[in-house]
């Protein structure tokens, strides 16, 4: 194959014969059906109050639900992907029981109110997800990948059956209600251990720093097999800190220390992605950054908006992913700064979109209209959507006036339909022990605000990229480990 011109032909998939595997079709028929089955049950949790459950064993609450349609939906568009993209692979059958085998496991998860099967399920879709990443066998890099991936995420459900072990043992409890409801009687010393561990096993889920190494190593993967762990096996640090926010919100310094952790992996992200050279690479940095967005939120108090965060992520990661053999290019450094307006003019129209997308936000919302954790909310929006502002003007090739005209049309309402999502998903949370839980401002706070916006001026202004010793330190902290790295193209061709 290496060396020889081949031109690409797209066309239908194969006919249905004995020999085409049964599983792809199969799978994709069910997933869809898992659905549709989930939409129904989020549409009857909206319209009918109250949760149905296996007393004990399983609750379906709004969390339950809306994850369930999250889960399944991205998982059918993975499926139906897939059957072109692994057509004719000796590894396709292999691959879908897979994928719709994670699919159930992550049902089960949201759904699981016993604490041993929500142990049992965290645990099955780590081993499920560190297969996907090493599906091609014959890659020593894919086997050196998915063994890092498999000691992270076998840390990681260490970790947690150490939380649910210490809140069993301080409550009394078998299950997750049971010891969220119980929680404020348990004993400080316990209760810091258990925090403690989830915190830990969220962050090793989620790929933050410096627990994003298993990520960066997971290139491996079959692309539709990134496109769902990035838009949803990183989730689920979120979903666990929102199953178990009575224990975070226990303690206000806690609850700082949420944010800090969320923020430091956000702005590093960013960083992180600024030396990828690569397409996934970067979209795996970028993963880093916003899933500390979503762990910062929850730190905040709006378990609503870190659920909203992570569903609109979700979509429009899994989008990159599939989409990311189109962003493949060759070309010719230049000397030109690649933007296509003038800098000052475009800061003109950025900073005035992204404080009045802040306003929109606040407005909308109540988030950013008191003197609470909330402000810090309606900053990120402000600063993230200064920064896709400024994306557009840079990179995009339309005459200036269009350009500038178009950017408050889209953006302002980008950020209504953003709000509108975050109403939807907090009244389908309705009933859980906390949504929101919104903190008086502190000089934490403040820190991590001032920092936010330094580091954006840093960014935006490009003096970070004067430091040497700044792009050495950025260069190793992306770097996976060596074995996992494919540096010819001959080992791509051979499977």
């Amino acid at each position: 194959m290496t060396g020889s011109d081949q031109q690409t032909t797209v066309g239908s998939l194969p006919e249905t014969t004995t020999s085409t595997p049964l599983a792809p079709a199969v799978f994709t028929r069910l997933v869809w059906l898992l659905w549709v089955a989930s939409l129904g049950a989020l549409v009857a949790r909206l319209r009918f109050d109250g949760a149905w459950e296996l007393p004990g064993v399983a609750a379906v609450d709004g969390l339950t639900v809306v994850m369930w349609v999250v889960v399944t939906f991205f998982s059918g568009i993975v499926h139906s992907y897939s059957r072109r993209y692994m057509a004719g692979s000796r590894h396709e059958t292999r691959f879908f029981t897979l994928v719709f085998a994670f699919t159930l496991v992550v049902m089960a998860l949201v759904a699981a109110d016993h604490l041993a099967l929500f142990a049992a399920a965290w645990l099955a879709m780590g081993l499920l997800m560190a297969d996907l990443i090493g599906l091609i066998r014959g890659w020593p890099q894919a086997r050196a990948a998915a063994s890092v991936a498999r000691r992270y995420f076998l840390a990681s459900s260490g970790l947690l059956a150490v939380a649910l072990l210490t809140l069993w043992l301080a409550t009394g409890a078998t299950t997750v209600s049971g010891v969220v409801a119980g929680v404020d009687a348990v004993p400080q010393s316990y209760w810091l251990v258990a925090a403690g561990a989830l915190l830990l096993a969220a962050m090793i889920q989620s790929a933050l720093v410096p627990f994003h190494t298993w990520l960066l190593s997971s290139m491996t993967a079959p692309t539709p097999a990134s496109a769902l762990m990035h838009a949803g096996f990183v989730n689920a640090g979120g979903v666990l800190l929102v199953r178990f926010a009575p224990v975070a919100v226990r303690d206000p310094t806690f609850m700082l220390l949420i944010v800090v952790v969320g923020a430091v992996s956000a702005l590093l992200g960013k960083l992180l992605k600024s030396v990828q050279t690569d397409v996934k690479g970067q979209l795996g940095c970028s993963t880093v950054g916003q899933m500390g967005f979503m762990i910062a939120q929850a730190g905040l108090g709006f378990f609503g908006a870190a659920i909203t965060h992570l569903i609109l992520h979700g979509f429009y990661k899994a989008y990159q992913f599939l989409a990311s053999g189109s962003r493949v290019e060759r070309t010719t450094p230049t000397t030109a700064g690649g933007s296509n307006g003038d800098t000052s003019t475009d800061l003109l129209v950025a900073l005035p979109t992204a404080v009045a997308g802040g306003a929109v936000f606040a407005l909308l919302t109540g988030k950013g209209t008191a003197l609470d954790s909330g402000l810090l909310l309606a900053l990120f929006v402000v600063l993230t959507t200064f920064r896709a502002t400024r994306e557009m003007l840079q990179h995009t090739s339309l005459p200036a006036t269009v350009r500038y005209g178009a950017v408050p049309l889209v953006f302002l309402p980008a950020i209504a339909g953003y709000a509108a999502a975050y109403h939807l998903v907090t009244a389908a949370l309705v009933g859980l022990p906390v949504v929101t839980a919104p903190a008086a401002l502190t000089p934490v706070h403040g820190a991590v605000a001032a920092g936010f916006v330094l580091a954006y001026v840093a960014i935006e202004s490009g003096v970070y990229r004067s430091s040497t010793r700044l792009y050495v330190m950025l260069s190793n902290a992306a770097s996976p480990p060596t074995d996992t790295v494919l540096t010819s193209t001959e080992e791509y061709n051979e499977y």
